[in-house]
């Protein structure tokens, strides 16, 4: 599967710092599943996002350098796969200024119906909207 990169950048807000003066962890894992969000409703149209939902299955989230208040970061999110009624999503984000890593994350999603709540598989309609 050919890898479409989708970005959004954002600032660090005062509210997203802890006691040890960075980003809290629980911010992190916030902005993991608005980037798949903002990811989702840009490819998908109006008819597909009122028929399908997703749900996060699981993350894995690697911390690798913090981030402070009022910094840039590049949040990078990418699907890497479907198998079934789940995806495998990572997501990556860079300090806009240093170019360092701070996150990355990998998270498994489930596409369901909306309104019954029930497992959908992956049809090509989806799929190729991130490949």
């Amino acid at each position: 599967m050919k890898i479409k990169l989708f970005e959004y950048l954002i600032t660090v807000p005062k509210s997203a710092i802890d006691d040890m003066g960075h980003v809290n962890n629980v911010t992190y894992l916030q902005w993991v599943q608005d980037i798949a969000k903002k990811h989702w409703e840009d490819k998908a149209n109006q008819q597909i996002r009122n028929t399908y939902v997703w749900v996060a299955l699981n993350h894995y989230i690697e911390y690798h350098n913090p981030a402070f208040e009022n910094d840039e970061l590049i949040l990078q999110t990418w699907v890497h796969s479907f198998r079934g009624a789940k995806s495998e999503r990572h997501t990556k984000m860079i300090s806009a200024t240093t170019k360092k890593v701070i996150v990355t994350a990998k998270t498994e999603w489930c596409l369901l119906y909306k309104e019954t709540l029930r497992p959908k598989r992956i049809l090509e309609e989806i799929s190729i909207l991130f490949s």
